[in-house]
């Protein structure tokens, strides 16, 4: 088929950070690739925000299309999006299928390759009925990725009896991680407990049957991981770095005045603190961060985009205005790279760990959910880079403790040189040469040729 008949599909999970790295991936296809139609299908709320981010400029072969979210109309979203990600999951494949032959019938043109979120089984089905290739992204580490692909050995081998102690050491590369630190989906004593889980268990079955698995990470992060996912799959490209292959454009100015907020403090001293756009700790954990860089007096800019007097304790603005900045969004990935920037709170989401390696700075570790137990652990316990707050809460204590080592002691210069190592590798690995750039040429080919 000629280029200028191709059209490519991608279908984006609409939660939490999984569309955005999506788009990005799209985008960067779709410039090598001037005459193949791209057809991207999220939810109107998704497409509505990734499509009119700022940091995004999206080339004009990509057409966003809206597919049904299966909310019933009045629904009024909870703090948890697992009661909406199983409501737009029951409508799933359907609600892609209806949309799907929309952009066929718009473009003129049949789909030569369906792309997806490394979630949608359905989506290799859908491929293989019409004979093109699959190729999801997976949005997380390595891993995480391969504690899905080896849930079935997991839960066979931990039987029911299951204990969050237990090591992992029949898993390559799991030797010095336990039950607890797992990503959800991956125990669930033999039953399928929600629709989420149902989907991450028959992910891990499906995605050895892709013709490639494309994922945002770059192979010398985690090399262990990275060659067992190889030997699992018909095609394993790691295709990033996606903060040095497909930065954000900051056109806006830094209107809350971070960076010139940083240039006044000494280098490695600040401590940043962001949790992403999904999560926001509970009031107590957020008093107790807050005292904690109340007592310690470091300087600290804190990224918070629920800023409200009523989250945070009485007076605490006024108490630490003169080393303490909030703004309700700063510009991360230049914050991180500011000279002064000594180490980042952090939820571990995967994109904000390769900021900060990028960046080369620590991390103190507060995990939610998902990935990000892992995350943490591998930061602390597998690369070095980190620490993990005591008791996986904040408490003032446990924050003071953590910030005292990573800006105010040797450890902590021992973990920025460890952060060195890894970012090395990351820049290296986007070079014309590099591995995560070759491995994008093969993307290529598989998708538009």
């Amino acid at each position: 088929m000629p280029e200028m008949k191709k059209h490519v599909v991608a279908l984006a999970f609409p939660f939490g950070s999984h569309a955005a790295p999506l788009l990005r991936l799209v985008n960067r296809i779709a410039t090598t690739a001037p005459q193949v139609k791209f057809s991207f299908f999220s939810t109107s709320t998704s497409n509505r925000s990734i499509f009119s981010d700022s940091t995004n400029q999206v080339n004009i072969n990509i057409k966003p299309y809206d597919v049904a979210d299966g909310l019933p109309e009045g629904y009024t979203t909870t703090q948890s999006p697992i009661e909406a990600i199983g409501m737009f999951l029951h409508a799933t494949p359907g609600n892609f299928r209806r949309v799907m032959e929309v952009a066929v019938a718009e473009t003129g043109r049949k789909i030569s390759c369906v792309m997806s979120d490394a979630f949608f089984c359905f989506a290799g089905k859908m491929a293989e009925e019409m004979g093109v290739p699959w190729v999801p992204l997976w949005t997380a580490g390595p891993r995480s990725l391969l504690a899905h692909v080896y849930t079935e050995l997991i839960q066979q081998r931990l039987g029911t009896n299951v204990c969050g102690d237990q090591t992992l050491d029949f898993v390559p590369g799991f030797s010095t991680l336990r039950v607890d630190d797992l990503p959800e989906g991956v125990i669930m004593l033999g039953k399928l407990e929600t629709p989420f889980s149902k989907m991450l268990y028959n992910m891990g079955l499906t995605l050895p049957q892709a013709t490639a698995v494309a994922i945002n990470s770059y192979e010398e992060v985690d090399p262990d991981a990275v060659t067992e996912l190889k030997s699992k799959f018909l095609k394993f490209l790691n295709v990033g770095p996606f903060p040095l292959t497909s930065p954000p454009q900051f056109n806006a100015a830094d209107e809350h005045g971070c960076l010139k907020w940083l240039d006044k403090h000494q280098a490695a001293s600040v401590a940043y603190i962001s949790f992403g756009s999904m999560m926001t700790p509970p009031p107590q954990e957020l008093a107790a961060l807050a005292d904690a860089l109340h007592a310690t007096g470091f300087p600290f800019l804190w990224s918070f985009k629920d800023l409200a007097k009523e989250n945070l304790p009485n007076g605490f603005q006024e108490r630490t205005s003169k080393n303490g900045k909030l703004v309700p969004w700063a510009p991360q990935l230049l914050v991180l790279r500011h000279r002064s920037v000594g180490v980042f709170v952090t939820h571990c989401g995967w994109n904000s760990i390769l900021e900060t390696i990028i960046a080369g700075v620590p991390m103190i570790c507060r995990p939610f959910f998902g990935d990000q137990k892992l995350n943490s652990k591998i930061i602390e316990l597998v690369w070095g880079i980190g620490v993990g707050i005591e008791g996986g809460v904040f408490t003032k204590e446990g924050v003071v403790k953590a910030l005292e080592l990573t800006l105010s002691s040797e450890q902590g210069k021992k973990m920025r040189g460890k952060v060195e190592t890894l970012k090395e590798p990351a820049m290296k690995a986007v070079l014309p040469n590099g591995s995560s750039n070759e491995n994008f040429k093969t993307l290529i080919q598989i998708v538009t040729k």
